[in-house]
């Protein structure tokens, strides 16, 4: 397994992603996984491209990050196992990720994540820790299992090898371009993608792009500070861009990187969802429609040197039909 030996040895906490470990991570992934397409669109008169990371082996860019983070534990972690906190696409990433290294993974889910979500993270392997949400902490559930066990957390976000081995996917994207795109339209959860992109693709403008009223990113960025979502928020059907708030981590990496965040609605998002599954032949849940949702609606900039990351494609087909049959 490549190992970088300009990756720091510092302890995960005090550890930071770097772009050597995000190149280090692209490495390691071109040996398991081919690249997704980079898919040609015209929007509003302007062609740019998406990044279909929906069709990835378990339908979202997680397993980058997944991968990246479990080929990295010793032998010594790696018997002792791995635990994660996700609503889906982060528990299929290390579910995959575990099954192909030897590793045992639990996985703290909500009990409302998408059926599609649990049944695929289960027929990976991984045994299923569920939670109430709202109602319960899932990192003091997953805190708990890491104590009694011994096992690695495998964040979701706020890991430094999860960040580069999502920034693989900007490494990709600059070797599909010839160049480094002018921005990069992404969705957002807790910054873990946006900040392996800045990182991978230093000279792109990174727009991040989050649900209505589940903008912790955003306003972390504005703020300067970590900013956490409030008693009563908004229902969103972004079940996968719903953390409380990012972590210290991606704010320092995405601190004076990232462009101001836009907010969408789920009527643009269904509408993006519409838009892929008719123009890109993309199926695409939610949460991995909401940066083209974005540059539908004309909220951020678009040129020929723009990509448009298309996150996920993890969809419930009731609910997915409903979307294809709305207005």
């Amino acid at each position: 397994m490549i190992q970088s030996e300009d990756l720091p040895v510092a302890p995960v906490s005090e550890q930071m992603p770097t772009r050597v470990g995000v190149l280090a991570a692209a490495r390691s992934i071109a040996e398991i996984l081919p690249p997704t397409p980079l898919l040609p669109i015209e929007i509003g008169g302007i062609r740019c491209h998406v990044k279909a990371e929906s069709l990835q082996p378990i339908g979202a860019f997680k397993i980058r990050g997944g991968w990246w983070r479990l080929a990295n534990l010793s032998s010594e972690e790696r018997a002792r196992g791995v635990v994660a906190v996700s609503s889906g696409n982060h528990a299929q990433g290390v579910a995959w990720a575990a099954r192909r290294l030897g590793i045992k993974a639990t996985i703290v889910m909500p009990r409302n994540a998408p059926q599609v979500k649990l049944d695929a993270t289960r027929a990976l392997g991984a045994e299923i820790v569920l939670y109430e949400r709202p109602g319960e902490d899932r990192d003091e559930v997953a805190a708990r299992l890491v104590e009694k066990s011994g096992a690695t957390l495998v964040h979701a976000f706020g890991d430094p090898w999860v960040i580069e081995g999502q920034g693989s996917a900007g490494i990709e994207i600059a070797s599909q371009l010839s160049r480094m795109p002018d921005r990069i339209l992404v969705c957002c959860g807790g910054g873990g993608l946006a900040a392996g992109l800045s990182l991978a693709c230093p000279d792109s403008a990174i727009h991040i792009v989050e649900p209505e009223g589940w903008d912790m990113v955003g306003q972390a960025l504005e703020a300067g500070e970590i900013v956490r979502v409030g008693d009563s928020p908004p229902s969103t059907i972004c079940d996968a861009l719903q953390p409380d708030a990012t972590k210290p981590i991606n704010l320092a990496v995405l601190k004076d990187r990232a462009e101001p965040g836009v907010t969408v609605t789920d009527a643009e998002i269904r509408a993006a969802q519409r838009f892929a599954f008719s123009n890109l032949n993309l199926v695409v849940e939610p949460g991995g429609a909401a940066a083209l949702a974005a540059a539908l609606v004309g909220k951020v900039p678009l040129s020929e040197d723009t990509v448009i990351m298309v996150t996920g494609g993890n969809c419930d087909p009731a609910r997915f039909a409903e979307t294809l049959t709305s207005d």
